[in-house]
């Protein structure tokens, strides 16, 4: 579509500041941002809506202006919800590069333009489809108040008969339509993520399909507003950040205007995924000023300042000063120059999305800062009366890992890795230093250990483990060959199961009857095992130095 058709529509009550020369581009695409550099989402054609959060001051604006004609983009039209009119430095800086700027009025909200080039760019519909496409039009202008996500799920279903869901790159379900029945079970969820995501790593153009059990599911990737596959640099910067929408029904064989048509959906959902990402801002800045004053050493006083400041953003109407804890997560990838902070830093946004809530509606709490490749996430929990290290509370790595591995372990194929460390809950700012170093600390054994997402938690760094995995393979293997070897040699020859029953003595703190009891022998015959264990290694196991040996070989084995 031109420019030209978007000015002389009266619906959308544009006005044009400058470049009535250029009227005549083509509009490919639509994209919605309040980023200062949105250069990588951008593909060449868009309609650029802002709200003009990016410009601090006039020499914003310039700066601004020519990364969009870099980009290609058609023209840029700035909301006047915020500010008021559009800033004189802006609309100079548009004449200077040539670039069509139109104001757009606070009664018209940015989904309706979103809707608009969207139904246009993809052609006529049939009568029943843009039935639906102006609907999902009205309930989008109504903002937030409107229903968000569930409101056009709800309209697929009543109208084109679809169950579908929006899911993130976890497997959260984040909205369903009252017509697509009982929830979908986290697993379902899980596979379709995973499917999702490992599509994603290998180009293949969507919708991508998976059959579970009876039901087929077509998925969608909702990407951030008009941004293309094509325009991310490296898909790698977004497969663990991107949404997706899950249809039961297999899209094989849909014609083109019902695929055209759950495409202009995922744009309509992408407008409230960049409305939550925008909300999240705030609490970006809060975190890093957190994390800066931290790491520079700031006076305990400082920090609690600053963190009295974030309590009211991240808890509303809590009156006393929370407990914090901090999670570090790590996003490496083999080979390339994708920069893991950022991916990192989006990835704990969307994994600890209301870690606490037992309430319908997951609440965002958090506020993650990035440094280099390595994303640290202030998460606070409620204040307790009495005092305690918080050891029960809060975020648990085994439950963050549980619920993330399978879908991730897909996303990051053969060449990318996720570490997470969780501190223990701290009660003061002079608490925060040692906490983030504690979930440093924690992320490092898990990166020691074996797979593509792996998880420690400060219960670990007061045990053993915490040394197992620093120590090198050779000395590892050398160790546990001198001690377990002979018993392996042995039980391969006579099936005496010397191995298991080392293993039961050990775990019974040498008590010769539990042990017998447990592995259903006469104590005897446990005696004559542990015996020859002792004769084949030269050991004594009623000595704890001993057993302090055969208990580490068996952990490094």
């Amino acid at each position: 579509m031109r420019l030209r058709a978007l000015l002389d529509t009266d619906a959308l009550g544009l006005r044009l500041l400058g470049g009535e020369d250029e009227l005549d581009r083509t509009v490919r695409g639509v994209m919605t941002t309040d980023l200062r550099d949105p250069s990588r989402y951008l593909s060449g054609g868009e309609l650029v809506l802002t709200g003009l959060a990016w410009r601090r001051d006039a020499a914003d604006s310039d700066a601004f202006v020519r990364i969009l004609v870099q980009a290609g983009v058609a023209a840029l039209a700035a909301g006047e919800a915020e500010l008021g009119d559009v800033p004189d430095d802006l609309v100079l800086a548009c004449a200077r590069n040539r670039l069509p700027l139109f104001a757009v009025h606070e009664s018209v909200a940015f989904a309706t333009i979103t809707e608009h080039v969207v139904r246009q760019v993809s052609g006529e519909r049939a009568g029943d489809l843009a039935a639906v496409v102006d609907r999902h039009r009205r309930m989008m202008t109504s903002g937030p108040a409107g229903g968000g996500p569930d409101v056009v799920l709800d309209l697929l279903g009543s109208d084109l008969d679809l169950r579908a869901w929006v899911l993130s790159p976890t497997g959260r379900l984040i909205a369903g339509s009252k017509t697509s029945g009982p929830a979908l079970p986290a697993d379902v969820c899980a596979k379709l993520a995973a499917e999702h995501l490992a599509a994603a790593r290998t180009g293949r153009r969507g919708p991508h399909r998976l059959t579970l059990g009876s039901a087929t599911y077509s998925l969608f990737p909702v990407r951030s507003s008009g941004r293309s596959p094509q325009a991310s640099r490296d898909v790698r910067e977004t497969v663990l950040s991107d949404w997706l929408l899950a249809v039961e029904a297999d899209a094989g064989d849909w014609p083109e205007e019902r695929l055209d048509l759950l495409q202009g959906v995922t744009q309509l959902i992408a407008v409230e995924r960049d409305r939550r990402d925008a909300a999240r801002t705030v609490r970006r800045r809060l975190a890093q000023e957190v994390l800066e004053l931290v790491q520079t050493g700031a006076a305990p006083a400082e920090i609690a300042a600053r963190l009295r400041v974030a309590a009211p953003v991240l808890l509303p109407g809590l009156g006393a000063a929370p407990h914090w804890q901090v999670v570090v997560a790590r996003v490496e990838w083999d080979g390339g120059d994708v920069e893991g902070g950022p991916v990192a830093q989006s990835l704990l946004e969307e994994i600890l999305v209301d870690p606490l809530s037992t309430g319908p509606e997951p609440s965002d709490r958090i506020a993650v800062a990035h440094t280099g490749d390595e994303a640290i996430a202030l998460v606070p929990l409620p204040a307790v009366s009495t005092e305690h290290d918080g050891s029960e509370a809060g975020v648990l790595a085994d439950v963050l890992l549980e619920s993330v591995r399978d879908p991730l372990a897909a996303g990051l194929d053969d060449d990318g890795r996720v570490t997470l460390g969780v501190s223990a809950a701290v009660h003061s700012a002079e608490g925060l230093r040692g906490a983030l170093e504690e979930a440093r600390h924690a992320r490092r054994v898990a990166a020691a250990r074996p797979g593509r997402v792996c998880a420690a938690g400060h219960q670990e760094l007061a045990s053993h483990v915490l040394l197992l995995p620093f120590v090198p393979d050779d000395v590892r293997r050398a160790f546990t060959a001198r001690l377990l070897d002979p018993l392996r040699d042995y039980d391969r020859r006579h099936r005496a199961e010397l191995i298991p029953t080392l293993e039961a003595f050990l775990d019974c703190d040498g008590s010769w009857t539990r042990c017998a009891t447990r592995l259903h022998l006469h104590v005897n015959t446990l005696r004559y095992r542990v015996g020859r264990i002792e004769q084949l290694t030269s050991r004594d196991l009623s000595r704890l130095e001993d057993k302090l040996d055969f208990f580490l070989a068996l952990r490094m084995s």
